[in-house]
């Protein structure tokens, strides 16, 4: 996804906000924010993938502009005053975390942020990602301070410390991913235990004008490596995903395989129909895990599309579900 040019007459209102945010700032050296949002206590020199920024205690008013850091920040209670919208879902916010963002402000999409909604929340700190938000670092620094994750995919618990370490809640968050690799470690227990440890797993993900196979470094394939499963040798790849044609399809088979299917309106020929040609398709019925019924449909939200912490363990939940006993 590409960023849109920001129009000239909002360029200039979120330059007139900037610019009146630095002299305000400029005497005494503070980053934006109001009485009410300014920390008093220990500074934090945080480094991320931009650099190093300073952080002064406990920052209340938090802008996320990622939904993986939107699930980091909830895991350790800290509810921001802004975040991006769901890509897909059919809400602003994802089906899973709806509950937790009542007076949480929208500030636009993970590739194209409201800059000027973001400065009129007037944030303590401001969370994204490198990926994503590159181009509007310095927009974004000169509002408050501002930390970057480098990379996105499996990179879902490194993002988590360094988010929670931006808080102040770095033992908070060491505790979410250790109750994590603990439901991973019980998880490849039992699939030892019922002898289903080398099960083969596939992944394939169906989207508007495209369909794609999952490899290793995604945010499925890192999971099904940490809980011990194994991936189809045309899977076996250090790789994020590709796409294919149907020729690939012999290439999707596994003893299980997970699909699941993008849906965004307006974006041509729907995911939805895209799915339909091709589990219709005759080289789809034959593969093992279609005709053994081991070929399962889950939400594309939980096994990609969200990429944190609390998607991280519904998707440990669909594991549990379709490949152990109950």
């Amino acid at each position: 996804m590409f960023r849109k040019p920001i129009h000239n007459k909002l360029r200039f209102m979120i330059s007139g906000l900037l610019s009146a945010a630095l002299l305000v700032t400029a005497g005494c050296g503070a980053q934006v924010g109001n009485k009410e949002s300014q920390n008093k206590g220990k500074t934090t020199v945080v480094k991320h993938a931009m650099g190093e920024t300073k952080v002064k205690g406990k920052p209340k008013r938090v802008v996320v502009l990622t939904n993986e850091g939107l699930e980091a920040l909830l895991s350790v209670g800290v509810k921001p005053v802004g975040a991006v919208r769901a890509f897909s879902g059919g809400g602003t916010w994802y089906p899973h975390l709806e509950k937790k963002m009542k007076g949480v402000k929208d500030v636009g999409l993970e590739s194209q942020p409201n800059l000027e909604a973001i400065a009129a929340l007037k944030p303590d700190l401001i969370i994204g990602n490198k990926i994503r938000q590159e181009k509007v670092y310095n927009q974004l620094s000169a509002i408050a301070p501002t930390v970057f994750a480098e990379q996105l995919s499996g990179d879902w618990q490194d993002n988590l410390k360094l988010y929670t370490t931006a808080v102040g809640k770095k033992d908070e968050g060491k505790k979410v991913i250790s109750d994590f690799d603990k439901r991973v470690k019980s998880i490849k227990a039992n699939l030892k235990k019922e002898g289903k440890q080398d099960t083969k797993v596939s992944v394939v993900r169906f989207l508007p004008g495209q369909t794609r196979i999952y490899y290793k470094d995604s945010f499925p394939g890192v999971i099904l490596d940490q809980v011990g499963l194994k991936r189809p040798k045309t899977q076996e790849k250090n790789e994020f995903a590709k796409e294919v044609t149907k020729e690939r399809i012999p290439d999707m088979d596994g003893d299980a395989l997970f699909y699941f299917t993008y849906q965004e309106t307006g974006k041509g020929k729907e995911g939805s129909e895209i799915e339909k040609e091709w589990t219709q398709d005759g080289q789809w019925k034959k593969l093992d895990a279609v005709k053994n019924k081991r070929a399962y449909k889950v939400d594309d939200i939980i096994w990609t599309t969200a990429g944190g912490v609390e998607a991280a363990n519904l998707l440990l939940d669909d594991i549990e579900k379709y490949l152990l006993k109950k």
